[in-house]
């Protein structure tokens, strides 16, 4: 029989040998080689340390470490519009032979004609009206196809490059981390659920029960002797500033005890999640690098980051500057 120090060591070394499998680094490896030595990486280290401790005064059980995370702005890139809002633009005009009357009804008439300041200036409340007819009609296996292909084609204009390759690599490095420390990873999107549920596992690793986002209307019914789930186009639920929280209490089920936002629509998840009891932390991108990505915090159309900027040091979050503390940017570039 071996000496307990040296089942003790194997055990070790069998934990850190699992632990390095689970986000693809070798043991001893720096787990978020993206990001430069500064105090957002120094905060997520240490906190990440503090809460998996056994025995530690901020130990935190397995089942309670929860991480949540905004999508546009936070794990992938979000100008110069939503990337969704571009992917209900082009369904309008996919779909714009069998909807006569859209050539005369705003915003699908300046979506048509190319003229997307004026169906803009239409308003959220009518764009989420484009999302819902546009993503309605059809089973959620068909939306998936749907999405699928469309992503196959579209291209960034600024990048030319496939949306899903324009993720944050230092946020994917550290999803991997934190689940390899026992964390469970959720999306909570002002997006459409099913939209970020075609593509969000294979991309981020987040499966589909674990992406908490704006719901439309879903319709259950038998079609030639089969059940299924119809898409309707109504939405039954906004999953943005007030509703994040919400969100959070009726898919989720816990507070989380990390939460990662870059804009106003996240205040609300940003303040629910870091003012429960226990270790907590806060977290805000901050778009600062024009060259690499864009620059915008306070005056912009699309991610406004003001409020939650202007309070993040009286309430503890971190400000990570992108252009100070994230290496790189996005991924590189698929042969």
């Amino acid at each position: 029989m071996l000496p307990r120090r040296l089942l003790c060591l194997a055990a070790l070394v069998a934990v850190t040998l699992v632990a390095a499998s689970l986000t693809g680094q070798p043991a001893g490896a720096d787990p978020l080689p993206s990001w430069n030595d500064g105090p957002a990486k120094k905060a997520l280290l240490d906190f990440v340390a503090r809460v998996t401790k056994q025995g530690g005064p901020d130990f935190v059980p397995v089942p309670e470490r929860v991480a949540t995370f905004d999508n546009d702005g936070t794990l992938w890139c979000e100008h110069p519009v939503y990337f969704e809002v571009v992917f209900s633009f082009d369904r309008v005009k996919a779909l714009a032979d069998k909807n006569p009357d859209w050539k005369t009804k705003q915003p699908y008439k300046g979506i048509l004609e190319g003229d997307y300041k004026a169906a803009l200036a239409a308003g959220e409340k009518a764009i989420f009206g484009v999302i819902a007819a546009t993503h309605a009609g059809m089973t959620p296996t068909e939306f998936d196809g749907v999405v699928r292909d469309w992503l196959k084609v579209a291209r960034h204009p600024r990048f030319k490059r496939p949306y899903t390759d324009l993720v944050y690599q230092p946020q994917l490095e550290l999803l991997a981390y934190l689940r390899a420390n026992g964390f469970k990873t959720f999306i909570v999107s002002g997006g459409e659920a099913g939209f970020m549920r075609a593509w969000a596992d294979g991309v981020y690793g987040i499966p589909p029960e674990q992406t908490v986002g704006s719901r439309i209307g879903l319709k259950y019914e038998l079609r030639d002797g089969k059940p299924l789930l119809e898409r309707m186009p109504t939405l039954d639920f906004i999953d943005d500033g007030p509703g994040k929280p919400v969100g959070i209490g009726r898919f989720i089920g816990r507070r989380p005890i990390l939460a990662f936002g870059n804009s106003d629509g996240d205040y609300e998840m940003l303040q629910y999640t870091t003012t429960g009891t226990g270790p907590r932390l806060g977290l805000i991108v901050h778009h600062t690098d024009a060259e690499r990505e864009y620059a915008y915090d306070r005056d912009t159309h699309v991610g406004k980051l003001d409020k939650a900027l202007t309070e993040a040091p009286k309430a503890g979050w971190v400000v990570v500057d992108m252009k100070k503390e994230w290496k790189t940017i996005f991924p590189p570039e698929k042969p």
